[in-house]
This record gives C-alpha cells, structure tokens and sequence, in this order.
C-alpha cells in the first residue's frame, strides 16, 4: 500500500533515543532500549549498546521503566458517529428507560439552536423494562424537537415523529412501524436526513474529538469504515484531509468506502475518495440486536423472523470479482450464519471466475464474522479472508445472561465469535471496536479475546495482542508495520503498568504457554481485575502525538 495515507505533510522528526524501559520484542525479550529516526525504526537492543547512540541522536527520552509497544490499529472505526457520541449525547451507560430518557430531557434542554438532536448508544437488552423508548416517550422529553437515536449496535434508530415529517415517504419504506425504533431502508433514509444536519465545524470537532480519544489509549492507526448507508462522500474526504494536515490530531486513517461494484472500472472512484478498498461495511445482513442479522433458523426471542438479507451470494460474487480484477480489497458486514454462508458462496464464486490464487493475495475481509461454523472457518482459511472482528462484543453480550443468549439461545449463543477455532485453521484476525458500538480501548480488547465468555473460543495473550497490532496493518496490506523492527514505521506507545508477565514455561508447546491465564513475557498482566496499563506517550511516524500530562 502506498504511503500516501501516512503523514505526507508533516515534517518528518528528527532522531530519538528511547532507554531504561521493556521494549516489546518477541525476537529480544530482553530489549530495552531502542533509537527512531525519521520516521522509522532504527535499532532495538539492550542498554549497554544503548550508550553509543546517545551523542548522536537529537532527544534522549528515559522511560523510567516503561513498557514499549506497537501502537494499536483499531480495524473497525466510526469516526464521525464516534465524536458525536463523545461531544453529545451517549446513552450507553444508562442503567434503565427511565434514566436515558432523563439523559435526552436534559440534552435538548441544553441544545436549543440544534435543528435536530441527535444521540447514540440505547440498549433495552439491559434495562429492567426489556423495551426501547417510545416515539411518545421521546416527544415528550425532546418538547416535540426532531430527534434521531440510535441503538447501540447503530442498526435501528429511535426517532421522533418531527424528524419523520422530514423524511417524505420514510413511514411506507420496509423497517418502518409505528411507535418502534427504525430499521432497514426507513432507518437510512432517516439517518442521511439526520447526518446531514451535522455542519461542517461540528464535523471536524467531532473527528478530532475520535482521534484524540484514540491517541490517548495508544492507538496510532484506525481504519474508518465508511459508505453510502452510513455516511456521506465529503465525510470521508474530509477525514483523510484531516488525518494528514499538519495540525491533525495524529492517528492514521485508512479509509474504506463500502459501495457494492459490479464491473473492475467502478474502482476508480473508491480510489478518487482515498479509499484503500471497497470494504468495511457492505451490509450482508445486520445485526443481531435488532434482529436484523440473517439467520438460518429463526431468533429465540422473535421466531417470526430470521433477519434480513441485504445481499445475495451472487451479488456478492460480482463485488468480489470486480475489486479483485480492479487490484482493490473487497469486504463485507456479516453476522449471522445464512449471511456467512452467503459471504462464503459468493467469494468461492468470484474465485471460480477470477483464480483462488488472485482472490487469496487480495486479502478481502470480513467485518464482525459472529455466527461462524466448522464449514465457514474453513472456508476462510480457503479463500485467505480476514476476519475483522470485535472482542468487546462478546465483553458485551456473551455469556448465559447476555443478549446472544436471549436472541439466540444459550446452545447457538455458546458458537459465537470463534476466536481459537480461526487462529487454528490459519485465518488472520484483525482487531477493533465498532467504535461508537463499543467503546475504543484496545487493552479492553485483548483482555476480553484472552478471557473470552465462551473458554474455548479463548486464545492467548500474545495472539490478541498481535492482533490488535500487527493484525491491522495487514489487514490493510502491509507487512512491515505493527511490530518494532528496525525498518518499520515508528508507531509505538509508551506505557505505565502495574505488573509485567515475566516467563512462564509450559512443557507442552514449544516457547510461552498460551494459556491466556499466563499472559506473555513483556506484555501486561491482563488477568480481569487488574489494572490496565495507562498510556504515557503515542507515537505515529516517530511524530508524538499524545503525550500524558503530568499529574
């Protein structure tokens, strides 16, 4: 992948020493010191060889015990909606109906001039009422203002009956019903409507508010999912810009606009945006708390429906075979099992067509991929998918008592988000959040992909991690980034933690034990309970752009 999607207009750093900490190098684990200059990576060693390098370098910075690492990549970002929810309204610590319902009372109290409100982050699956508000219950607390609303996992929206009467012909689209939050072709209808509303100084705010929040939890790269169901042109345009200005807030971005092709020559407009691929979030299906993801069989709690079908594996084969022959990554949102059965049929379709060979070296992927099976593992590791997925999911929802339990069943909820059985059949995980769905926090991340509600579907400290950082990159096509190697990109962090894992031998497997319990030499003690590292320093192209202020 080219650079350009780095830091082309920033002046490049001078050199800099970092010393007296743990560098995190799987190949010496007894690094502790390291020097970038320009940009990149220039040597790891030890603190001995340390000293021939401190005359010749422009800053000497003593880590005082400091644990280093590769900055994060959060594979799975919503930008803009993230800012908002950071500057606005975020319902998603709410503990019950009537306590959001106080939240949006006061926020229109307090924004008078807005045209229309706008919130995000319901979720009835954890009120003791088991219901979304009421349209009458929000035009009561909005005064009757035009109120838009979105449920935690952004796929239905509660609105106001003001904001309809904005949307002509929203109440005859399908997802429309009276009185129930909005899903489907009523739900994006509204949600451009509401967008759109959005000015360009609230905007940018919203953008640097994201970018920031990431900086500061040690992410140096997020790979913004965008598209014409979930936002505008000029919002991911505008991103990118942001993202390489001078004064930008720092991470980078790698844009994704997910707009189905059907022929290779489409391509040139994903790539006019700045896009790296025509991927992200190509709807397939949607999501399981709405009741939107496509099933096989019928939802526990809704036996009427088995979700909806946005695409058709045929459907899907043309969008694949248009970006493979277009040399463009090509991807997918899919959830439920009919959906990855489809996503599957149709890749393995596109590779009839276009040579596995071609389909494997494009390194397509898949978002979310929650309700996989033995057939549909496998079928990844064949056809060299991504899955780029989302452990605070399952942190979320999982277990007995969670809302995949109550959609699905315990037995069908026990399946999901299959870590262990990927990394075993050779398939690459990428990490991230589905921010706003759930929140950045990449150390919240690992912690819950090594500790996962299902135990076999648990996999080691280090492979979350690696996840989480190298696993980006790749997923973005670059191999040479995500780790600290002399040559690669100086993204790092500085960290400040309470307890290191020191070695653990296990008589079992050759090197560390990956008994996610045991954690990895130079890496945290992610043991639920303990305190995770706080981030001191992040570092994007040997560039610092969040620094901790002294306390």
């Amino acid at each position: 992948m080219p650079d350009d999607h780095s830091t082309p207009d920033r002046e490049l750093p001078g050199t800099l020493l970092l010393r007296g900490g743990v560098i995190h190098n799987p190949a010496d684990p007894s690094a502790t010191a390291m020097v970038v200059d320009r940009g990149s990576i220039a040597w790891v060693g030890s603190e001995g060889a340390a000293d021939s390098f401190a005359d010749g370098v422009d800053e000497v910075l003593d880590l005082d015990g400091a644990l280093v690492t590769p900055a994060f990549t959060d594979a799975h970002v919503h930008t803009t909606a993230t800012g908002l929810a950071l500057t606005g309204l975020d319902l998603s610590r709410c503990r019950s109906l009537g306590e959001a319902l106080t939240e949006v009372r006061a926020h229109a109290a307090g924004r008078p001039a807005d045209r229309i409100l706008l919130g995000h982050g319901w979720d009835a699956s954890r009120w003791p009422e088991r219901r979304p508000p009421s349209r009458s219950e929000l035009e009561q607390a909005t005064g009757g203002r035009p109120l838009y609303l979105t449920r935690v996992d952004v796929h239905s929206a509660a609105v106001t009956g003001a904001l309809l009467d904005l949307v002509p012909g929203a109440t005859r689209l399908p997802g429309y019903t009276p009185e129930a939050p909005l899903t489907g072709a009523a739900h994006h209808a509204v949600r451009r409507a509401a967008l759109a509303a959005v000015t360009p100084a609230q905007r940018t705010e919203a953008q640097r508010s994201a970018l920031r929040r990431a900086a500061s939890l040690g992410v140096g790269a997020v790979h913004e999912c965008a598209g014409p169901d979930i936002t505008d042109e000029g919002d991911l345009e505008a991103l990118l810009a942001l993202s390489t200005s001078p004064d930008g807030p720092g991470p980078r971005v790698f844009g994704y606009w997910a707009e189905a092709l059907t022929a290779a020559r489409e391509g040139e407009r994903v790539r006019r945006l700045g896009a790296v691929g025509a991927a992200g979030d190509l709807f397939v299906d949607g999501s399981l708390g709405s009741h939107t993801a496509h099933l096989h069989e019928p939802y526990a709690d809704a036996p009427h429906t088995r979700g909806s079908e946005r695409l058709t594996a045929a459907e899907i084969a043309a969008h694949v075979t248009a970006c493979t022959e277009a040399g463009l990554q090509a991807g997918f949102h899919a959830i439920g099992d009919a959906a990855l059965s489809a996503v599957v049929d149709g890749v393995r379709q596109a590779a009839e067509k276009t040579g596995l060979a071609r389909i494997r070296a494009a390194r397509h992927r898949i978002e979310h991929a929650e309700m996989l099976n033995e057939r549909t593992v496998a079928a990844f590791a064949e056809l060299g998918l991504t899955a780029s997925v989302q452990p605070g999911f399952d942190a979320a929802w999982g277990g007995p008592e969670g809302m995949y339990a109550e959609r699905l069943g315990v037995d069908r909820s026990a399946t999901l988000n299959p870590y262990s059985a990927l990394l075993r059949a050779g398939v690459p995980l990428a990490f991230g959040s589905d921010s706003p769905v759930t929140d950045l926090g990449p150390w919240e991340a690992v912690r819950a992909a090594a500790f996962h509600r299902t135990p076999e579907h648990r996999i080691s400290v280090r492979a979350a991690f690696t996840a989480h950082t190298r696993g980006g990159w790749r997923a973005a096509g670059r191999d040479d980034a995500g780790v600290l190697l002399p040559g690669a990109p100086a993204d790092f962090a500085v960290w400040q933690t309470a307890e290191l894992v020191v070695q653990v031998p296990d008589e079992r497997v050759a090197g560390w034990s990956t008994d996610p319990r045991a954690g990895v030499p130079g890496l945290p003690d992610l043991t639920p309970g303990k305190a995770l590292p706080r981030c001191l320093r992040t570092v994007v192209g040997g560039r610092t752009v969040y620094a901790r202020p002294n306390e």
